[in-house]
């Protein structure tokens, strides 16, 4: 909307308010946008295609009081920036001056009937999940008790038939044998399956199972925040994350964090209540514990 708009002039300004500006520079960066400053529209034309623009309530009214020749003029260079897209928001009727523009110079013209701080919200929350980073891990998903826990582990350790196990009782599958992990957000992880293997699980000496034909849509979600991971490994076997390992349980420790080694209490630990209540958590000052055995010797 800054392409439509112009600068307040700074004598018309100055008259106003009674007071002479000594830098204008300082001025024209209170009163456009960033993009105006240094070198201009050059590089403002240069950075605004690449942003949606929205058109609400305001912009349109600003647009009615111009004359037509004006608002002609305004729209023209507007859409001449190509833009991704122009979004007009509140299910505003859309003049054909924009169709007309929106044609000549081939930009997406959108209408929605949100108000514009909603559909914002709504597409910077979109694209913040679609476009982010992303890498894959051979492991499984699922969900227990509405918590996201991935469990990882080398291939034939018993992540796919604990999965099965989940899900017999209750809980639902994200992904296995290949989870894509998107990081949308500075401290939250969410984890999706690719489109070919969606819903299936591969389980040895019985084949590719297809979960939600076997135990209905409520067995399978499609993505789910990662909160918990669970590492499976063969104890008579080297692991190549085994300093990982060894280092986590020494943290588990002094935390006094609940520690799984075994199918049992993995088992035990996931379908505990308090998986999903809430509860008072005690952290033991390890310090202090250490200075009290001290003491008593």
């Amino acid at each position: 909307m800054n392409h439509l708009i112009e600068p307040l002039p700074y004598v018309e300004l100055e008259k106003k308010i009674g007071y002479v500006f000594r830098n204008k520079e300082f001025l024209l960066t209170a009163l456009t946008h960033s993009s105006y400053v240094n070198e201009t529209k050059q590089k403002s034309s240069a950075r605004s295609n690449e942003r949606l623009e929205f058109l609400g309530l305001g912009e349109m009214d600003y647009l009615k009081e111009l004359d037509s020749a004006t608002m002609e003029a305004r729209l023209q260079n507007f859409f001449q920036l190509k833009p991704p897209a122009v979004i007009v928001t509140r299910g505003i009727e859309i003049p054909d001056l924009f169709l007309q523009f929106a044609k000549q110079y081939e930009v997406p013209l959108l209408k929605s009937n949100e108000t514009t701080s909603e559909i914002m919200s709504t597409i910077i929350s979109y694209l913040g999940v679609e476009l982010a980073e992303r890498i894959s891990r051979h492991g499984v998903l699922v969900e227990v008790y509405g918590e996201g826990i991935l469990i990882l582990g080398e291939s034939g350790v018993g992540k796919s038939e604990t999965a099965i196990e989940l899900v017999k009782r209750g809980h639902r599958l994200i992904a296995d044998d290949a989870v894509e992990i998107k990081k949308v957000s500075a401290t939250t992880l969410v984890g999706v399956a690719p489109a070919l293997i969606r819903h299936y699980v591969e389980l040895r000496g019985i084949g590719i199972v297809d979960v939600r034909r076997l135990f209905g849509m409520g067995a399978v979600k499609e993505t789910e925040k990662i909160d918990l991971v669970i590492f499976f490994s063969d104890p008579l076997t080297a692991q190549p994350h085994d300093p990982d390992v060894k280092a986590l349980l020494r943290i588990a420790q002094v935390y006094d964090i609940p520690i799984a080694n075994n199918r049992a209490t993995a088992d035990f630990i996931i379908k505990s209540p308090l998986m999903d209540q809430e509860y008072t958590r005690y952290l033991l000052n390890f310090r202090k514990e250490v200075e009290r055995r001290a003491d008593t010797l």
